[in-house]
């Protein structure tokens, strides 16, 4: 066993703070013995290379054969379709500046076509050739295994733990025991190279294995799938097994020693030069000499360096810094960067542009002419307002958002539906998310009347909740966590108590209001029996103020309203029954019993009620979920809350829940937010306020 398993973690820390790097894996080895520039880059400086279709498709394909593999171990069947549709969603949760645009891929919708129709063939291949893989299996032991272990490689105890992921691990009906991996291909590797190549993966997911759990692996198979079609029609898949035979282990031991013991010499120099191979294929080589010339002019916070490696990181990039600027003049450096990015077709990343520049570049390269006219800077999104040249549809800019959204290195934008009115002229409206600088604190004037300010927009105007609006009298919240919820309601509070609502009740499950508990205008609600008898008592009082012609000036706050739904009492707990006399006995004596004498409402019963009924008495409320679900959030409920306050959702299905369109999902978060309402003709992007 090797003596760093027996550190502590105090120990551990130290040990780690004299390397570049924290862990080492056949990849990581892999990319230092073909490119030591590339491994410095990608795993020391934390650069992420773009993805090509073909290799999305293959990580897509190991997504759909893990969840496979794993239905199979609970007794589960998968099919094709099943397979496919996983795959599909693993290629659409890819972020637009993760593709990789090449001539044959121009776009990112070319990406995604390429990706979807590789995808298809691979789990296609896998189906019909399934007796591959199961003809010798008895049990699927692990899939998806994820290795972080400290190993002793040809006798050696290794310093830094080796990480690895293990696709599937089995038991074969003669009891051996084997590790699968699963590969997906162009065309078939050659059977020579395998040998060689294959044996040194092999032998790190097999140490991995066994000092994780200590079981002997005897076998290693490596199972490629081939894509593209043979034109004989013979087998798409070929199995390579490799027997994990004592001189084996120790052939593969000696080889990864090697490479192993420069690579742990080279990330433990921080003076060490990592040399540029020109003549690796596998890497984009302007992409590498980009990342040279920029670690010669470049802080560390300008790269993604893991945090407990910046220090290190930041006295390298100051020694490169100082020794190439003493013989290189700053212009050329900048200038040589220019010239590197030019040869990185379809990528406007690296440019030396401007954000309106790679907008009207990208655009201009699909045939679309438009100009960028205004710029306005928001809190956490910028807003441009582009002009669209006569000839050009603006659904056919609309269609580009993704492209657009790689051009600028961002996950996504948003494009407006309907046309900007600005200084009288019409515009096509583009947002991205950036990096906040500022908050936008809370302002007592702010406050107009009963307008209750939600946040502002890019253009300074002032987002509101007209609570005098019959048309605007409930709202919908809804945002993951940390994209700012809370925060914004906090806010919604805070102007009900400078006087846009007399009276405020807070439905508060998760108590994170409990600090109005004390104020005299308010009531809190924090017990789920509590919350129910409240709404109970709010609708009563509601009928009340129907039937005398009454007002009640209120604002109802219930936080978090799924949850207290599904909480409350339902069905048979809602029947109220009392004990009362029934009959008499022989002896003349009175026999008790339950009697029922009625049926409670339902805290969702009591809810619509109040959202159907409330506004013509002066009821207001405020609903909010985490939970952006049809179940939670369906077509009625949406009827009875016009204003709907979108922040940051998980995914572009739970925007379009709450909203009907997309866009919630691409939120910067901290109270980034979209709100569409009656008062405004589109779904305006804004900023909350920041209430402390």
């Amino acid at each position: 066993m090797s003596i760093y398993k027996s550190y502590s973690k105090d120990e551990i820390d130290h040990l780690f703070s004299n390397y570049l790097v924290n862990s080492w894996s056949y990849s990581k080895l892999g990319q230092f013995s073909r490119n030591e520039k590339a491994f410095e880059m990608i795993h020391i400086y934390g650069h992420r290379s773009k993805q090509s279709a073909t290799t999305v498709a293959g990580q897509a394909y190991h997504f759909a054969l893990d969840r496979y593999f794993n239905a199979k171990q609970r007794g589960d069947q998968f099919d094709v379709a099943d397979l496919e549709m996983l795959a599909f969603e693993y290629i659409e949760e890819v972020q637009p500046y993760l593709w990789k645009i090449q001539k044959t891929t121009p776009s990112i919708e070319d990406c995604k076509q390429k990706a979807y129709k590789t995808v298809v063939a691979l789990i296609r291949n896998f189906f019909s050739e399934l007796h591959v893989y199961e003809e010798e299996i008895a049990e699927v032991l692990e899939v998806e295994v994820f290795c972080d272990e400290f190993l002793t490689i040809n006798g050696v105890d290794i310093p830094l733990p080796c990480k690895a992921k293990i696709d599937l691990k089995v038991k074969l009906k003669d009891g051996r025991i084997v590790i699968i991996d699963h590969k997906s291909k162009n065309a078939f590797s050659d059977e020579e190279a395998l040998k060689l190549s294959i044996g040194v993966q092999a032998i790190t997911y097999v140490k991995c294995s066994e000092s994780n759990d200590g079981e002997i692996v005897d076998e290693v198979w490596f199972i490629e799938n081939k894509y593209s079609q043979n034109k004989d029609k013979s087998s798409q898949l070929r199995p390579f097994k490799l027997a994990m035979t004592p001189d084996v282990r120790r052939l593969y031991e000696a080889l990864i020693y090697e490479s192993l013991k420069r690579m742990l010499e080279a990330v433990s120099d921080p003076d060490y030069v990592y040399l540029i191979n020109d003549s690796d294929t596998l890497q984009d080589k302007a992409e590498i000499y980009d990342f040279w010339a920029k670690t010669m002019i470049a802080e560390v916070e300008d790269f993604n360096v893991h945090p407990d490696k910046k220090d290190l990181v930041a006295k390298r990039l100051r020694k490169i810094r100082d020794s190439s600027l003493a013989s290189i003049n700053p212009k050329v450096i900048k200038q040589f960067k220019e010239n590197a990015s030019s040869f990185i077709h379809y990528d406007l990343s690296n440019k030396n542009m401007t954000p309106s520049q790679k907008i009207e570049h990208i655009l201009r390269s699909f045939g679309l002419i438009v100009s960028v006219e205004h710029i306005f800077d928001g809190f956490s999104s910028n807003t441009y307002l582009l002009r669209v040249s006569a000839g050009v549809t603006v659904n056919s800019v609309q269609g580009r958002r993704l492209d657009i959204a790689n051009a600028l290195d961002v996950s996504n934008v948003r494009i407006s539906k309907d046309l900007v009115m600005h200084e009288g002229k019409a515009y096509l409206s583009i947002e991205f998310s950036k990096a906040r600088e500022k908050d936008l604190i809370f302002c007592p004037g702010d406050l107009i009347e009963r307008k209750i300010p939600i946040g502002k927009d890019n253009f300074g105007n002032t987002i509101i909740w007209n609570l005098n609006n019959h048309s605007t009298p409930h709202a919908l919240v809804c945002g993951g966590t940390g994209s700012g919820k809370s925060v914004s309601i906090r806010s919604t509070i805070e102007y009900a108590l400078q006087g846009a609502a007399s009276e405020v009740i807070i439905l508060d499950p998760k108590f994170e209001f409990i600090k109005y508990k004390n104020h005299a205008k308010v009531k809190v609600y924090n017990d789920i029996l509590e919350i129910e008898d409240a709404m109970a008592d709010a609708v009563k009082r509601m009928q009340e103020c129907v039937k005398n012609g009454m007002h009640w000036d209120v604002l109802i706050i219930f936080d978090e309203f799924a949850d207290a739904v599904d909480q409350a009492r339902k069905g048979k707990q809602l029947i109220q029954k009392e004990l009362q006399e029934i009959g008499t006995y022989v002896n003349g004596s009175a026999k008790m019993g339950l009697v029922t004498v009625g049926e409670l409402k339902s805290l969702e019963e009591n809810l619509k009620m109040i959202l159907q009924k409330g506004r013509s008495v002066g009821m207001r409320v405020m609903a909010a979920t985490q939970r952006a679900s049809v179940k939670v959030i369906s077509g009625d409920a949406k009827v009875n809350l016009p204003v709907q306050i979108c922040f940051r959702v998980q995914k572009e299905a739970d925007s379009r829940v709450v909203l009907d369109e997309a866009g919630a999902e691409s939120l910067g978060g901290c109270g980034d937010g979209l709100i569409k309402s009656p008062e405004y003709r589109d779904t305006v992007r804004f900023q909350a306020y920041y209430c402390a």
